[in-house]
């Protein structure tokens, strides 16, 4: 018979095979290299309080990109929610204002693609739309093979 035991060296006393798990946010945003981190985390936060003041229509369309000095950096996704964001920057810059930051002036960049993702059903036709001719034809055969034979007798 073979001996299976291991012939390693045991463990130290108080030494632990397994470190302490460190989340990967925690561990990213320890030492110099955060603050590229942290400044994104709060233009995210920043973005998520200063688009919803924005019209419905244009919101989707509009991004805070940076805050550069006393200058809000916006990006929108097309020439014409550029024109509505310049319409909207008195909005903007008081309700920046009134959180604290010392802003004086809106920049808005043209982006060539879309700033958020599409939604995963963009493709789909809007729910109660018209159904095509090929979906009533199947449903119609459908209903019709559930039909019995005496349903279609008349009395």
């Amino acid at each position: 018979m073979s001996d299976f035991r291991s012939r390693s060296k045991p463990p130290r006393v108080g030494a632990s095979r397994i470190g302490t798990p460190t989340a990967a946010l925690d561990a990213a945003l320890v030492g110099a290299s955060a603050d590229p981190i942290r400044r994104a985390i709060w233009l995210d936060a920043l973005d998520r309080r200063l688009v919803p003041l924005l019209p419905p229509a244009l919101a989707p369309h509009a991004r805070l990109a940076n805050v550069d000095g006393n200058r809000l950096v916006f990006l929108v996704d097309s020439p014409i929610w550029h024109a509505r964001l310049r319409l909207s920057a008195e909005v903007l810059l008081d309700a920046a204002r009134s959180i604290g930051l010392d802003v004086s002036d809106i920049v808005v960049r043209t982006s060539t693609r879309p700033l958020r993702a599409p939604a995963a059903d963009a493709g789909r036709p809007p729910v109660g739309g018209a159904p095509s001719a090929a979906s009533r034809e199947a449903l119609q055969a459908v209903l019709a093979s559930l039909r019995s034979p005496e349903d279609d007798r008349t009395d």
